[in-house]
């Protein structure tokens, strides 16, 4: 049986970018979006506007990635996880764009905690401990 969190976080996101590189390969620009929970990736996606429109006329994407722009896209992604400290719960984004024949990215994390899990590892205090605390 296929067991996903069996998988390092950077071999997910391998697979992320194995999903994602058919798309990927006719958009210019956009953010990919991970969502991590108990450093397993869950929901993944583009967000992006494919569309440009002109004077009543639509024109349709141009040229997107191509291969070789997708795997240093695929690296930078991989590589900014060192950056990722501590956090379980969260979201990173990729902005994305071709500039001058390269692909640019910027990396933005978003750690998310939950005040239920915290109250475990602190034990509750008596009204006056906490008190005394705050002065």
């Amino acid at each position: 049986m296929f067991v996903l969190n069996e998988y390092s976080l950077p071999r997910q996101l391998d697979i992320v970018f194995k999903e994602l590189g058919e798309e990927l390969s006719q958009l210019e620009s956009g953010t990919v979006f991970v969502q991590i929970r108990n450093n397993v990736v869950g929901k993944f996606g583009i967000r992006h506007t494919p569309l440009a429109g002109r004077d009543g006329h639509v024109e349709a994407p141009g040229r997107g990635l191509n291969e070789q722009q997708v795997r240093a896209f695929r690296n930078m992604a991989i590589e900014s996880l060192n950056y990722k400290k501590s956090w379980t719960h969260g979201e990173i984004h990729y902005d994305f764009a071709i500039r001058k024949a390269e692909v640019v990215v910027d990396a933005q994390f978003e750690s998310n905690y939950n005040m239920a899990s915290s109250l475990i590892r602190y034990p509750k205090h008596t009204s006056k401990e906490s008190r005394s605390e705050l002065s």
